[in-house]
C-alpha cells in the first residue's frame, strides 16, 4: 500500500508527541549547564519537525502557519528554548513557502536546501536597533559579484548547527536612498567569527544564541534575496512574511510556556499548606483563587487571538497594510499576557518557587525574554498608534 501524505503527517504528529515529552525531561539539564539542546535537535530533525513548513514538492509536510503554530506551542509547553530556537529555522521555510505558493520562486533554492536537511538561522538582532529587518547597524557594501557585510549580530539562536545564516545589512552609499540588503551566508563562508556570549543568560539558555561578528563577509549575488528601502516603506511580502512567521512563532512559544506554568500551579497548589490557614490547602484562599482566575482569563484570551491570526494568514485573507497591526498586536498581547501568568505563578508559589527543583524559576526566567523579542512593547505601541492615527511610522525624529 502506498503511504499517502496524510498518513505521513499523522505519523509525524504521533512521533512528535513522545519526542516533545523527552524534550521536556531534558530542559532543566540544558538550562543548568548552559548546553545547546543537541539531543532535542537530533531527534526532532530525524522525526521531520524541521520539514513541517516545507512544501511537499521539496520533501516536506506542507503545513501552513495555523498548523505549524499548533506544534510550536505544543513543543514550547515542554521545552520553550527548543521551540524558540527551532522557530528561527521554521520561519524561514514558512515564509519562503508562502512566497513560492504565491508565484514568487526567487528563493526556491532555500526550500530545496531545507528539503535536503539544511538548517537556517536568523541574524537580525543588533545592539542599538529596535526595528530589525527594516533598518540595520550592519554595513553592506556593494562589490563585484555581491556584497560585503561588516557588523555585529546578536541573539543568533541555533549557533552550533546552522548551515545558512539569514541576515541583513544597510547600504548607505546613496545617503538619500539607503537600502536594506537581505542575504544568506553559508557556514563555510570566510571572515566571520562566533563569539560565546550566551553562558548564564537570564533565560532561554539552551538556544545558544551567541553573537556572530561579520568582518567583511562576502555574499554572492545569488544569495542576496532582497534589496529594499529602509524603514516600513520597504515592507514587501518578504519582510512582512519575516514579521508574521517570526512574531507568531514567538507568541506561540510563550503561550505554550504559560500554559505549562498554569498547569503546574493547578497541580501543586492543592498540596500547598499554611499553619495559619485552617483549610485543607492554600487553594481555598480567596485571594489566591482570584490570581488563579486572572491566570486562566489570560490564557483563555491569548489562544483564540493567535489561532485567528494564524488561520486568516493561512487562508490568505487580504488585510493589506493592516496585517502589520494584527501581527504586532498579537505578539505583544501574547508575550505580555504570558508574562503576567508566570509572574502570578511565582507569587502563588512563594519561597518554594525560587528553588530549582520546583521547576518554576527556570520558566520564570525563560518567560521574561518574550518581552524583548521584536517587536518589543515600546515600539509595538508606537507602531500601532501611528498606524491607527495615520502617522508615517518612518517619520523622523521619532
Amino acid at each position: 500500500m502506498i503511504e499517502t501524505q496524510t498518513d505521513q503527517k499523522s505519523e509525524l504528529l504521533k512521533n512528535l508527541e513522545g519526542i516533545f515529552v523527552k524534550c521536556g525531561e531534558r530542559a532543566a539539564h540544558y538550562d543548568a549547564n548552559n548546553l545547546f539542546f543537541q539531543e532535542d535537535f537530533d531527534e526532532l530533525k530525524e522525526a521531520g519537525y524541521l520539514l513541517m513548513a516545507v512544501p511537499e514538492e521539496f520533501g516536506g509536510y506542507g503545513m501552513l502557519l495555523d498548523e505549524v503554530e499548533q506544534l510550536t506551542r505544543k513543543l514550547a509547553y515542554h521545552a520553550a528554548p527548543t521551540a524558540l530556537a527551532l522557530n528561527m529555522h521554521v520561519y524561514w521555510t514558512g515564509l519562503v513557502a508562502d512566497l513560492w505558493r504565491g508565484g514568487d520562486t526567487s528563493i526556491q533554492w532555500l526550500l530545496e536546501e531545507a528539503g535536503k536537511g539544511k538548517v537556517f538561522a536568523a541574524g537580525h538582532g543588533e545592539s542599538g536597533n529596535d526595528s530589525p529587518a527594516t533598518y540595520s547597524t550592519c554595513k553592506a557594501e556593494k562589490v563585484d559579484g555581491g556584497y560585503k557585510f561588516t557588523g555585529h549580530k546578536m541573539f543568533g539562536s541555533l549557533t552550533p548547527v546552522w548551515d545558512y545564516l539569514g541576515f541583513h545589512g544597510q547600504d548607505n552609499s546613496d545617503p538619500d536612498n539607503p537600502m536594506v540588503i537581505h542575504a544568506f551566508m553559508p557556514r563555510d563562508t570566510e571572515n566571520y567569527e562566533i563569539k560565546n556570549s550566551w553562558d548564564d543568560a537570564l533565560g532561554m539558555r539552551a538556544t545558544r544564541s551567541d553573537d556572530t561578528i561579520l568582518n567583511g563577509v562576502f555574499v554572492p549575488d545569488e544569495l542576496i534575496v532582497r534589496r529594499l528601502p529602509t524603514g516600513f516603506k520597504g515592507m514587501d511580502g518578504f519582510v512582512l512574511g519575516v514579521f508574521c512567521w517570526a512574531l507568531m512563532g514567538f507568541a506561540n512559544v510563550y503561550y505554550g510556556l504559560a500554559q505549562c506554568v498554569l498547569d503546574k500551579v493547578l497541580e501543586k497548589l492543592p498540596k500547598k499548606k499554611s499553619i495559619s490557614f485552617d483549610r485543607p490547602s492554600m487553594a481555598y484562599n480567596g485571594v489566591i483563587q482570584h490570581d488563579v482566575g486572572e491566570m486562566v482569563m489570560e490564557i483563555e484570551g491569548i489562544g483564540p487571538h493567535l489561532d485567528t491570526i494564524a488561520r486568516e494568514w493561512s487562508e490568505g485573507k487580504d488585510y493589506g497594510p493592516a496585517w502589520g497591526i494584527k501581527i504586532v498586536a498579537a505578539k505583544c498581547r501574547s508575550v505580555e499576557g504570558s508574562w503576567r501568568v508566570v509572574d502570578k505563578a511565582m507569587d502563588i508559589m512563594g519561597g518554594y518557587g525560587l528553588l530549582r527543583k520546583a521547576g518554576f524559576e527556570r520558566l520564570f526566567r525563560d518567560a521574561r525574554l518574550g518581552k524583548i523579542h521584536p517587536a518589543n512593547g515600546y515600539i509595538s505601541r508606537e507602531f500601532l498608534a501611528k498606524a491607527m492615527l495615520g502617522i508615517d511610522p518612518d517619520l523622523q525624529p521619532r
